[in-house]
């Protein structure tokens, strides 16, 4: 019996499914980031990369969709709020570690400047 796709979605293919929700050029470095202890939207704003702060909205309320992240008081401005992975977030460590090591053992001039800790 085959399965049918759920509603937006392309296909059931794991993969694919997975990608839909990390797989363009900036969801997996917002997630570096929240791995390494960033929580505010400035500071996901100045990484190395320089994320435009539409498509910085756009990647945040995406994992907040998914449960990945969820918004949590700011501890530094009052009024505000940062963002932290949840459980269902914190699993994606394991694919941020293998990107990370295909990337030291095939990309010449790659480095880690950060590690994620989970």
């Amino acid at each position: 019996m085959e399965t049918a796709p759920l509603p937006n979605r392309r296909s059931v293919c794991p993969i694919a499914c997975t990608l839909d929700v990390v797989g363009d050029k900036w969801t997996l470095l917002v997630l570096r980031d929240l791995f390494s202890g960033k929580m505010h939207f400035k500071e996901f704003a100045a990484s190395e990369e320089r994320i435009a702060t539409n498509i910085l909205t756009s990647r945040l309320e995406r994992l907040l969709n998914h449960r990945l992240i969820k918004q949590v008081p700011s501890k530094v401005h009052a009024g505000r709020f940062g963002y932290r992975l949840t459980e269902r977030g914190e699993t994606m460590l394991p694919l941020l570690e293998a990107v990370t090591q295909w990337g030291l053992r095939h990309l010449d001039g790659t480095e880690i400047k950060a590690l994620p800790s989970g």
